[in-house]
């Protein structure tokens, strides 16, 4: 038998009512060689069932699950350890990938080998439709890390080598919810680059109250994240202390405000 080309590593945790889709929409796809790796985290509801359910119909899906939850970075790891292609791209049980992500992605990697990682920006919907789409169209730079994630994580697709030579995501908890921030810092450091294509390949299924995903845990993990690539990519410190204030004031403020701010953040 022949390898596929493409590893697709999804970490699946209580998304029972939204996996079929997911899955469907890479079935959609107009580039086939792939296969899939899908890892439940110890799900509570009916998503394990659902998965392998579907496994049963495709050959090319491998099934595997964590005894417990143990987080995104634990469960991507986990995934990584059966894809042995030349390419790995991510998906989320929840969103939906448009039929020519893979083949655009594929062809930019293959035509231009000087460049490691490519993704799209996302269109942002929920159950009353689309709210948001993101930008792309450029090459991110290590300045780029002092205002977050500079490269959408569910849409990419790397080459294999570049998260071998990482040692993957980093299995921190002080790092859950940033670990594509941080697994691009370490990749960007070691010489890797990275390119967001212009067109939206990717729909992410998100809230539009924004709020309502704010943590204080969250939010001092996205200060611990930065404080790694101010130090390992030697961004200037001052910036990281306008980041702290910010993500601060972000934690505090008024509901309607901050998600004021995401809306616009999601448009831009």
């Amino acid at each position: 038998m022949v390898r596929p080309r493409i590893s697709v590593i999804i970490g699946i945790y209580n998304c029972a009512p939204t996996l079929v889709e997911a899955l469907d929409s890479l079935y959609s796809q107009t580039y086939q060689d792939f296969k899939i790796i899908l890892c439940d985290d110890g799900s509570t509801d009916d998503t394990y069932n659902v998965a392998s359910n579907y496994a049963a119909k495709h050959d090319n899906i491998i099934l595997i699950k964590n005894e417990k939850n143990m987080g995104l970075n634990f469960t991507l790891n986990y995934c990584l350890e059966y894809a042995d292609t030349e390419y790995v791209a991510r998906m989320d049980g929840d969103d939906i990938s448009l039929p020519t992500r893979f083949e655009k992605e594929i062809n930019f990697l293959d035509n231009n080998p000087e460049y490691s990682i490519v993704s799209s920006p996302m269109i942002y919907f929920d159950e009353h439709g689309e709210f948001g789409r993101g930008k792309g169209g450029k090459e991110p730079t290590k300045q780029d890390f002092i205002y977050g994630t500079p490269i959408c994580h569910a849409p990419c697709m790397v080459r294999s080598e570049a998260y071998k030579s990482v040692d993957g995501y980093s299995v921190d908890k002080r790092l859950l919810r940033y670990e594509d921030y941080n697994l691009w810092m370490k990749m960007m450091a070691k010489g890797y680059r990275g390119y967001m294509l212009e067109e939206q390949l990717y729909m992410m299924r998100d809230d539009r109250n924004a709020v309502n995903r704010r943590s204080f845990k969250g939010r001092i993990n996205g200060i611990y994240a930065h404080y790694l690539a101010h130090k390992t990519l030697k961004l200037p410190w001052h910036k990281y202390v306008v980041f702290v204030i910010f993500s601060i004031a972000k934690g505090i403020m008024p509901k309607r405000i901050y998600n004021y701010f995401h809306k616009k953040r999601l448009n831009n």
